[in-house]
Order: C-alpha cells, then structure tokens, then sequence
C-alpha cells in the first residue's frame, strides 16, 4: 500500500508543478531563477529522454505501458524495500510523462532548463528527476544489495 501511495504522489507532484508552469509560463519562454544557470521555462518533448524518438507518440505510449506493467509485477513480487522504492519512483515518472503523452498532444511538458557556462543541459520536468533517481537506486540494488541477497540464499542451503 505504500508503494502505492509513492506512486501517487510523484504523479501528483509531476502533474501540478506541470500544471502551475502551464498557467504561468507562456510556451518558449523562461524566468531566470539563477540568472545564467537555473531558469524555469516551459517546452514541451514529443520525443523521449533528450528529445530521442521524436514524434513517436504511439509507439512510446504502447511501450511505456508494457513496461509499466512489468515493473508493476515486480514491485508486487519482491520484498526488498530498496528495490521497490526504485521501482516505485520510475513507475511514477513514468506514469506522470504517460498522462502527458497520452493526454497534452504537443508532447511532455519539461520545464527545468540549466545552463553550464555555453552547454544548455536538455530541459526536463519532475518525473524525470524521479526515473533517474529510481534507476540509481535500482542499479545500486542490482550491484550490491541483489548480489548480498543471493550469496545469503546460498549459504543458508
């Protein structure tokens, strides 16, 4: 129930701070939070991470489903705290970037725009922060706690 309610809010806060920059933020344009570092903007993505696939509509929402899906079976299936909030935080990003997909044609609202000296590093939005903090910890957990886990099955046999 938990991991549900994980879920939730992340979608929650993805689809509100989407929403507020939306009703606040002209399309194109940017408000300087750090002037020639950090500025809130508001573009949209109809491609994948970093502009990837781009007008690929139909074939990322079918795929994102699948895999929301999958991830789903696991999160019900395994036990380990670390790896169902990995889970947990990508399957709300992913989710989150679904309903804009499926939902706000123009493609996937993105709206943290940084800046390093001349390199402009690709706009994003919450859900995004979530996948890949989720993909860190899930890697993490692949790396070091998944392997734990099986050398202790091993030796308890």
């Amino acid at each position: 129930m938990i991991w549900t309610v994980v879920i939730l809010a992340i979608i929650g806060l993805d689809q509100l701070t989407k929403y507020v920059v939306m009703e606040n933020i002209a399309y194109g344009d940017k408000i300087p939070v750090i002037d020639g570092f950090f500025y809130l903007a508001h573009w949209k993505n109809t491609g994948a991470a970093w502009g990837i696939l781009e007008g690929w509509r139909f074939f990322l929402i079918p795929v994102t489903i699948i895999v929301s899906i999958i991830l789903a079976y696991y999160l019900v299936k395994s036990e380990n705290r670390l790896f169902k909030l990995s889970l947990s935080m990508i399957l709300g990003g992913a989710i989150g970037n679904l309903i804009d997909r499926a939902f706000r044609k123009g493609g996937v609202v993105d709206f943290l725009d940084f800046h390093f000296g001349s390199y402009n590093f690709p706009t994003f939005n919450v859900a995004d922060c979530f996948i890949v903090i989720g993909t860190i910890l899930l890697s993490y957990y692949i790396l070091f706690v998944l392997k734990d886990e099986k050398d202790l099955e091993n030796s308890e046999e």
